[in-house]
């Protein structure tokens, strides 16, 4: 028989914090991808994998399964296969990841955009709807085509949107808009797809297998929601791509006067005062006096006082040097 599907099981708590957590881990993704962007090497790549956990880990899954709280089937328990929810949660970062990587390093080509958001938003349905299938009941679960059909066509839209916000949105306040559509598309993708989900009970209730939703996707989406906000605090004391091009201008800046303050020509260190003589004048007496060219002959030494005999004063200076004669010719004896 049929049976009554509730998908505001709590209220419109369900709803709104799903969406809240959806806007959490899109903004935080977008001010990831926008750090990478200012960064190169290995600190890029580790900046997209944390992009690619907030938007699919919080993002995309864990709004997901807050919504599937408010789920519920009148007449069956619902339980949750463990290992598929895990394996959908691994999906939901892996496409992601993957979209924001070809987006990246595509250089902001449409190709690469529209080939990054139709793979993006087919993983985000396909985890979708492998969530829906862990998902263990006493029921028969059959789906409308179109409808489906529909919410692959968000989840593709809204993930080429998304990648596109990445490129485009540097800025806190057009981040925090951007993310706020990213909720909308994301809650809608989600909920489009719940409506085309159709369940009839069994006439026999039998023994639902797996874990309860409060045993394990609680403790689960906690553990997640506290990696996002500690990474989401981490961004928020990094500084910004703004922020690291200032830098880098006032550096250069700085660089520049720095080398126009700087000499052109280094001089050299001058010689030491206590250097000989002859190294400070090219192997010449520093306060030697000019030597007269003169001949040696007879072996004669050619300076006063030296070996060879040679008189202290040329022939000449030396007749007016005569005992008893003055130097004007005259003899100082008749005086």
């Amino acid at each position: 028989m049929s049976s009554a599907v509730t998908h505001f099981a709590h209220g419109f708590i369900t709803p709104l914090l799903a969406y809240v957590m959806s806007c959490i881990g899109s903004m935080l993704g977008l001010r990831l991808t926008a750090q990478a962007h200012a960064s190169r090497g290995g600190a890029r790549v580790r900046w997209l994998l944390g992009a690619a956990i907030s938007i699919g880990g919080t993002g995309i899954w864990v709004m997901h399964f807050i919504a599937m709280m408010g789920f519920q089937v009148d007449g069956t328990q619902i339980r949750y296969d463990v290992p598929l929810t895990a394996v959908s949660a691994v999906v939901a970062i892996v496409v992601v990841g993957t979209g924001l990587f070809l987006v990246s390093y595509g250089g902001g080509r449409v190709l690469a955009l529209l080939g990054g958001g139709l793979l993006t938003g087919l993983g985000v349905a396909s985890m979708h709807y492998l969530g829906m299938y862990a998902m263990n009941m006493s029921a028969h679960v059959s789906y409308d085509r179109a409808t489906v059909a529909a919410s692959v066509a968000i989840a593709v839209i809204a993930a080429t949107t998304a990648l596109w916000f990445t490129l485009r949105v540097k800025r806190p306040i057009w981040i925090t808009l951007a993310a706020l559509v990213m909720g909308v598309a994301v809650s809608g993708m989600h909920y489009t797809g719940m409506l085309a989900m159709e369940v009839t009970v069994d006439h026999e209730a039998g023994v639902v297998e797996g874990a309860d939703a409060l045993d394990f996707l609680v403790p689960l989406m906690t553990v997640i929601s506290l990696i996002t906000l500690t990474m989401l605090l981490m961004v928020i004391l990094s500084p910004s791509e703004e922020e690291l091009h200032e830098d880098a201008e006032l550096a250069a800046r700085l660089e520049q006067r720095r080398l126009a303050s700087a000499p052109i020509t280094a001089t050299p260190v001058a010689q030491s005062s206590f250097a000989a003589p002859a190294e400070r004048r090219g192997g010449q007496p520093l306060f030697a006096a000019p030597v007269p060219d003169v001949q040696p002959t007879g072996g004669q030494a050619p300076y006063p006082g030296a070996p060879g005999g040679q008189p202290p004063y040329p022939p000449e200076a030396a007749q007016d040097r005569e005992p008893g004669r003055s130097r004007g010719g005259r003899s100082r004896r008749g005086r």
